[in-house]
């Protein structure tokens, strides 16, 4: 028995992993670009936190600084004068001789003692008494390195350098009179951590000869704990304060703004349709003052549709009553003319013209009356579809030979461009094929005789016709008013073929109808193509047409050109935009 090959999950490869990260980050930024944009509240609390924090950072950092300067100017004006006092020392004690020393403590009998051990015990306190030491001191001399002295662990190696070579280059050149002294701050290293320290350095001069350098260690623990509690409190006084004016901010907008968003919210309803919708009025406020204004304004807006509904219903009554009413004498008219047509050839020349010119208003007038009640129908919700499942290429055909006649007269032929597969929709066959004939009647009267190319074409979702002509064109922006009621693009040239104006409106309507499209392009000179894209399932939504609106020679020449295609809104109303062209 073969054994079978398990499939190992593929690894994600880098590119892939940071592909995705990227992708996330995009989404996450987008969504909240959305959120900054749409929300004032955010804004306005967002805006105060980072004017507020920078505020509290520069008066924070300001007054850290001034406290700091503050602090460590009088701790060294206090050291510097403790530093002078302990040099006179030891300068008197360097004047006196081992036998002018006092004795130590508990001792009976006179002894000798080096004048500086006696003062620096003085001075620094001595382990003995149990003093505490405040600061530590460093005596050197540079002649005889016997002579030097130190408290605790210090050593000349702890001088900072530059403190030390402006001592030296003050030897020799001073009165010695006019002691002088240096200082500086550093990082002297403690037992646990560096600490903050002030050396201070001054030279003695003893009458004996020979000079003295005297180094004066003030740790500043004391004075650096105290201004890290200063900087601790800023930062928590600093952080409370901007988040109290954050809340201050939050709380003041949100007065401002909810009534501001259900201002917006109220619009939206009105807008959908809700013309009952109004805003409470609280108060005598400028916002109060505000709800009041867009109620007085919904109330005319609701007023004005009403009153428009109301005309539009009288006159879409009027049109269908006059419609109807129009039906039986025209029945009458059109038996006399009939008869008259009939019986022309008896007629003097001029009256069997007449009866000709009678014979063809009516016919126009019968077509007019026609369309006026087709668009009723429309106008009052009134039109429904008797679909069917067809192929679109007879009801092409059938369009075809229904505009021959038409097409002959005005010296045009028709080029079909039919897919060998059939084109199953479910459509109503007729007004379909009313669209289709109102189109290529549009096609011949302004195709300056030129030829037609009729086009089908299909994909899984949708099938679409396309009628192109090569006549005048259309100017820019009449791509849309090309489907409207009793529209023409040159108001002076006369109907050839007796159309009645309501063609294009009615063909748009019955696109709609049936969920899809009605779309036209044209261009000055090149022409013109409209283009009908119908869903092959009745109810379904259309995501795209099989077809382009630009004629395909007109994109290629933009291609060759470099030209940039404008994005075209479709005539038929939805707002969407369905082709790049």
């Amino acid at each position: 028995m073969p054994a079978t090959r398990t499939k190992r999950p593929r690894r994600r490869t880098l590119r892939q992993i940071l592909g995705g990260v990227r992708r996330r980050a995009r989404r996450a930024a987008g969504t909240l670009r959305r959120v900054w944009r749409r929300s004032l509240q955010l804004q306005v609390v967002t805006s105060t936190l980072v004017i507020s924090v920078t505020v509290v950072v520069v008066l924070g950092v300001f007054l850290s600084d001034q406290i700091n300067k503050s602090v460590i100017a009088g701790r060294q004006a206090s050291a510097a004068s403790e530093a002078f006092a302990d040099r006179v020392q030891i300068e008197d004690a360097l004047n006196r001789t081992p036998d002018e020393q006092p004795p130590p403590a508990n001792s009976g009998k006179k002894t000798p003692v080096n004048p500086l051990d006696s003062v620096m015990d003085s001075i620094t306190g001595s382990i003995e008494d149990g003093s505490k030491k405040r600061y530590e001191v460093l005596v050197l001399n540079a002649a005889a390195p016997a002579a030097s002295r130190a408290s605790g662990n210090l050593t000349p190696g702890n001088v900072p350098e530059g403190l030390r070579q402006g001592m030296e280059r003050q030897v020799g050149k001073l009165p010695n009179d006019k002691p002088q002294r240096h200082q500086a701050l550093i990082r002297f290293d403690g037992e646990i951590q560096p600490r903050l320290t002030l050396v201070i350095g001054g030279l003695v001069t003893p009458e004996s000869g020979g000079v003295y350098e005297v180094y004066h260690f003030f740790p500043l623990n004391e004075e650096e704990q105290m201004l890290s509690n200063v900087r601790l409190a800023i930062v928590v006084v600093g952080f409370g304060l901007v988040l109290l004016l954050a809340a201050i901010a939050y709380l003041v907008t949100r007065q401002v703004v909810t009534p501001v968003r259900l201002a917006r919210q109220a619009a939206e309803r009105l807008a959908a349709g809700k013309l009952d919708e109004r805003l409470k009025v609280r108060g005598e406020d400028d916002l109060a003052r505000l709800a009041t204004s867009f109620n007085e304004m919904a109330g005319n807006l609701a007023l004005k549709i009403h009153q428009l509904e109301e005309l539009s219903q009288v006159q879409r009554q009027f049109v269908s009553d006059v419609s109807h009413e129009l039906r039986t004498p025209l029945t009458t008219v059109r038996m006399a003319a009939d008869l008259l047509y009939d019986s022309r050839e008896d007629f003097e020349p001029m009256a069997s013209r007449s009866a000709e010119l009678m014979q063809a208003q009516l016919e126009r007038f019968e077509a007019m009356l026609a369309d006026l009640l087709e668009i009723s129908r429309y106008d009052a919700g009134a039109a429904d579809l008797d679909l069917d499942s067809v192929d679109v290429r007879d009801v092409v055909l059938r369009a075809i030979a229904d505009s021959e006649a038409l097409a002959e007269r005005h010296a045009t032929r028709f080029e079909l461009r039919l897919p060998n597969e059939p084109c199953m929709a479910e459509i109503d066959n007729r007004r379909v094929e009313r669209i289709l004939r109102n189109l290529l009647f549009n096609a011949i009267e302004h195709g300056e005789g030129r030829d037609i190319v009729v086009t089908v074409g299909a994909d899984r979702d949708a099938v679409a016709v396309a009628v192109r002509d090569h006549g005048i064109g259309l100017k820019a922006g009449e791509e849309t008013m090309v489907f409207d009621r009793f529209w023409r693009a040159d108001p002076s040239r006369a109907r050839t073929i007796g159309g009645t104006g309501l063609g294009l409106a009615i063909s748009r309507e019955d696109a709609a109808l049936h969920g899809g499209w009605l779309q036209a392009w044209g261009q000055q000179g090149e022409g013109s193509q409209f283009r009908l894209t119908l869903p092959r399932t009745a109810g379904a939504d259309l995501k795209g047409s099989p077809l382009s609106l630009v004629p395909p020679e007109i994109e290629m020449r933009r291609t060759w050109r470099g030209q940039m295609t404008p994005v075209l809104l479709p005539a038929s109303g939805d707002g969407a935009v369905h082709d790049e062209v």
